[in-house]
C-alpha cells in the first residue's frame, strides 16, 4: 500500500476519491442507454455545485490551475456539453456573456 494510499484511509473525505469513479462510470451508463432521467435534477444540481466550489477553492487556494474535466479535448465532454452547462449556471446565478468575458482568463501554461 503506498503512503497515497494509507493517506486516503486515515482521511474522513477519502472515499470521495472512489464515489467520484463510480459516479463517472454510472453517468456514462446512463447517457449510453437514454436514462439520464433516472437521476433527479436535485442530485445533478448538489453534484455540479459541489464540484465547481472544490474546483474553485483548488485553484484559488492552491494557486494553480488543473484541467477541470477528464478525458483529453472532446473526448468526455462535448463543446455542446461544455457551452450548455456554462450557459445554465450563468443565467442561474443571472450573469451574462459579458460578465463571463470579464472573469476570462488565460492559463499560464497557454501563453
Amino acid at each position: 500500500m503506498s503512503f497515497s494510499d494509507q493517506k486516503l484511509r486515515n482521511d474522513p473525505y477519502g472515499w470521495i476519491e472512489d464515489a467520484t469513479a463510480e459516479i463517472e462510470k454510472a453517468a456514462t451508463e446512463l447517457l449510453e442507454n437514454g436514462e439520464a432521467s433516472r437521476i433527479s435534477d436535485e442530485a445533478v444540481a448538489r453534484m455540479m455545485t459541489a464540484a465547481i466550489r472544490l474546483y474553485v477553492a483548488k485553484s484559488d487556494g492552491e494557486e494553480r490551475t488543473f484541467r477541470p474535466l477528464t478525458g483529453a479535448r472532446d473526448e468526455t465532454v462535448t463543446a455542446t456539453e461544455a457551452l450548455s452547462a456554462v450557459s445554465e449556471i450563468l443565467r442561474a446565478l443571472h450573469l451574462g456573456p459579458m460578465e463571463l468575458a470579464l472573469w476570462y482568463r488565460r492559463r499560464p501554461d497557454e501563453l
